[in-house]
């Protein structure tokens, strides 16, 4: 069985690009995650130290997001996937997805991004 905790539209200013100015001023990206995992026990005992903490998540995934200044918004995700992957045993798998809605192309787009799954190898 596999059950999902997700968190939805996560926005972090970051300095993620190829552009100059991308990595001098930065943007805003918003980040999706899906969280697989099983819930059978915190559904049945209501105990926070039976599941995974939403907070630490987020304060995971804000980390693993801004400590470093990558290139490419697949990698920047990829940090994310292996923060929570190393973080969470919990956690079997998770898939993350980055908007870059103030990516700089030449079009009116409502929003780019990435989306990756990654899982524990067993």
């Amino acid at each position: 069985m596999t059950d999902t905790i997700f968190v939805t539209g996560l926005s972090i200013h970051a300095r993620h690009g190829v552009m100059d100015h991308e990595t001098e001023v930065g943007q805003r990206f918003v980040i999706d995650l899906e969280l697989y995992t099983d819930l059978s026990e915190p559904s049945r005992t209501d105990r926070l130290a039976d599941t995974v903490s939403y907070a630490e998540v987020v304060t995971t995934t804000t980390a693993a997001f801004k400590n470093t200044n990558y290139k490419l918004l697949e990698r920047a995700a990829g940090a994310v996937a292996d923060a929570i992957l190393s973080h969470f045993p919990r956690i079997r798998a998770v898939k993350v997805t980055v908007h870059k809605p103030h990516a700089p192309i030449a079009a009116i787009f409502d929003d780019v991004g990435i989306m990756l799954t990654r899982s524990r190898h067993p």
